[in-house]
């Protein structure tokens, strides 16, 4: 980190000035109590009643009174002893108004008569001060305020970014694994600011800013993180709702008052985190504060690339929404650079799991380069649960070490769902959800191009009664026609079972999920991927998108009542095929649905090796017997014999339809609440 000297504030010296002017007012007035309370100690007089008043005065005894309303002041011709104590002068009441009598008195004893008026009591002083009072430390609320935090008073225009310090605990690119092109571009940047003539010598120039652009959960900020602990210059980091605030203007000045900080302590890195949050579209005029936020943007804008130029300020941002920026944030000369951060292949997933295994006691059974092959599609955070869960999975059976079925049953609840065995089905419904399961199982083995099935299961995990788990051989980046619509038929094949075996009648809600999504899918074939023959290669666009983004809002409808028509006739007869498919499909194999069922209903769990004997006509291996112990509380899991090969094991949950991301692929029963 660098040990550049950050310049004083002239506004804390003014600070600190005007708070100790503050505390010398406070003392004053602090003073001036003092005083009247020990000037009133030294004027102590005798308290005495009115009786004791008129005995004195028919005794001679008082030389002077003076009334003040009810009070009477007065002096004893001679000193007085009362209660052990000399007193010249007393204080008393009188019980009503001065009456003539009593000054009729006065007069004939020679006393000397005064009047005047009441003087003020503490509460009268009191509430006189208290203006004064609260006026002192109001100021001096002020004063402290100007000196604190961000969020003091005052302080809505200052930035609230986080320096990283040098003592802050560092993350380099050796904690990074599986973005190596996201690194290589990163450390091109790091070399740029700490050797600037390697680059400017040849007219180079500093790139002003870099936006990493990717998927929840691929590492964007811990990318963020790594450059901070590997660049050796000044790394302010913010969150892109940092910006934002109830009182406006504030949004505009905090991103003036970070540039100026970045400016002060350059060449520098200024990291913000979820940019979208003040990045999005301007122009929509809808909803509250978006004023505030084209302000916010705006500002931005110019100091990453206005009339003053901020050279050796590089903004790095992040976020996975790049589609809702507003174009002039991504121009070069702000933006120079988009970085993808994209889901990590099987060689970026093992070293992934690498990284996080590190600090795991592993069995000497574990291989991740299994558990990698076995995860497409799956995030860094993804793989990063997986481990965890495996090491709570292995402390919570007491072991010394994570073992690779800790590691398959985390694959299992993190992509599945936790098993609920508590939920008890009647035995019709275990059937229902057997043959339905079994119906999705024989598409995905009869139907040429789909991804193999690898674990069919009847456990309810989640909110699903059952689970049907295909895992493609290979990472897949683009999908085929054929595939789909052989995706279409599998989708269909749990709710045609259910036709073919209890009747039409007779079918569940079980299949909604499976409906929603291939009409989903079937849909995007027609206005997106012009997989119709009659609708062509148009792209009909979707007018039901969020309007608060930005620029939805201006699209217009370009698509005819007839056009959208003949598109939902389209989606209606690809659904068809698909459903005519499965039919035709299940009715030829009816003794491969009957022999899975019954698996399932008897194993609860089979994986790909049970189906291939299944497929091919051979008995599955016996289940082994549970020892008769007072401890066994509930049934037997998957046998071993359901997923002998780890090599092979591959669950996944919510599949990629409707989205169609890369990866596993599940059908799931839903269950009815």
């Amino acid at each position: 980190m660098s040990n550049d000297p950050i310049k004083p504030d002239p506004n804390q010296k003014l600070g600190r000035i005007s708070k100790n002017a503050a505390f010398l007012m406070l003392s004053a007035v602090v003073l001036l109590l003092l005083m009247q309370s020990l000037r009133g100690q030294e004027n102590a007089s005798a308290r005495i009643s009115y009786s004791e008043f008129i005995q004195y005065l028919d005794q001679g005894g008082v030389s002077k009174v003076t009334f003040r309303d009810r009070s009477i002041d007065g002096e004893f011709r001679r000193t007085v002893q009362i209660d052990g104590a000399d007193f010249t002068t007393f204080e008393s009441m009188t019980p009503g108004d001065v009456s003539d009598g009593l000054l009729s008195e006065l007069a004939s004893q020679n006393v000397v008569v005064d009047a005047e008026q009441p003087q003020a009591g503490w509460g009268t002083f009191l509430l006189t001060a208290l203006p004064w009072l609260l006026f002192i430390a109001f100021w001096i609320w002020i004063f402290r305020t100007m000196q604190g935090g961000g969020n003091r008073a005052f302080q809505f225009g200052r930035s609230k970014a986080k320096m990283i310090t040098p003592d802050t605990p560092k993350v380099t690119f050796a904690d990074v694994a599986g973005a190596d092109e996201a690194k290589e571009e990163l450390t091109e940047i790091i070399e740029f600011l700490k050797d600037p003539s390697k680059f400017s010598r040849l007219g180079g120039r500093l790139p002003k800013g870099v936006l990493l652009v990717g998927p929840p959960g691929t590492g964007k900020t811990l990318l963020a993180r790594a450059v901070a602990g590997e660049a050796g210059r000044p790394f302010f980091q913010m969150s892109g709702s940092d910006f934002v605030e109830m009182f406006v203007g504030v949004g505009a000045s905090r991103v003036r008052d970070l540039f100026e900080q970045g400016k002060a302590h350059a060449p520098c890195i200024i990291f913000v985190d979820e940019i979208d949050a003040v990045g999005r579209h301007r122009g929509a005029g809808l909803g509250g504060g978006h004023d505030e936020r084209e302000q916010t943007l705006n500002a931005l804008l110019v100091e990453m690339d206005g009339f003053e130029s901020n050279e050796g300020v590089i903004l790095l941002a992040a976020t996975n929404r790049p589609d809702v920026l507003d174009p002039a944030l991504l121009r070069p000369g702000r933006f120079d650079r988009q970085v993808v951060v994209d889901a990590p292949d099987v060689k970026g997933r093992e070293g992934i799991l690498r990284v996080h295994a590190k600090k795991l006691p592993l069995a000497d059974d574990v291989e991740l380069s299994v558990i990698a092959r076995g995860t497409p599609g799956m995030s860094g955070a993804d793989l990063e649960n997986i481990c965890n869960e495996a090491a709570l999975l292995a402390a919570r059976r007491d072991g010394d070490k994570v073992s690779m079925s800790d590691f398959e049953q985390a694959k299992d609840k993190v992509m599945l769902g936790t098993e609920r065995r508590s939920l008890v089905l009647t035995e019709r419904e275990r059937k229902l959800t057997a043959y339905h399961e079994a119906g999705h199982a024989v598409l995905g083995l009869k139907v040429p191009g789909l991804d193999p099935v690898h674990k069919v299961t009847i456990v309810p995990r989640g909110r699903a009664l059952g689970i049907t788990a295909s895992l493609p051989k290979e990472d897949r980046h683009s999908y085929t026609k054929e595939w789909m619509l052989g995706q279409l038929a599998m989708l269909f094949g749990g709710r045609v079972a259910e036709e073919l075996i209890f009747g039409v009648n007779a079918v569940t809600t079980g299949a909604g999920n499976d409906i929603e999504r291939a009409t989903s899918m079937a849909r995007r074939m027609v206005t997106s991927f012009g997989m119709s023959d009659v609708i062509g290669l148009i792209a009909i666009g979707d007018n039901d998108q969020e309007v608060f983004l930005g620029r939805e809002i201006q699209q217009r409808r370009n698509v005819s009542e007839h056009t959208q028509r003949m598109v939902d006739q389209e989606v209606k007869r690809i659904l068809d095929e698909a459903h005519k498919m499965a039919h035709d499909v299940l009715g030829e194999h009816a003794d491969l649905l009957e022999s899975i069922a019954q698996a399932l209903l008897d194993r609860e769990t089979i994986g790909r090796l049970d189906l291939e004997a299944l497929d091919q006509g051979a008995p599955l291996p016996p289940l082994p017997k549970l020892e008769e112990s007072p401890e066994v509380l509930e049934p037997p899991k998957a046998t071993p014999a359901a997923d002998p090969d780890p090599r092979s094991f591959g669950l996944g949950g919510e599949g990629p339809l409707p989205e169609l991301a890369p990866g596993y692929v599940v059908e799931e029963d839903p269950e009815v609440f």
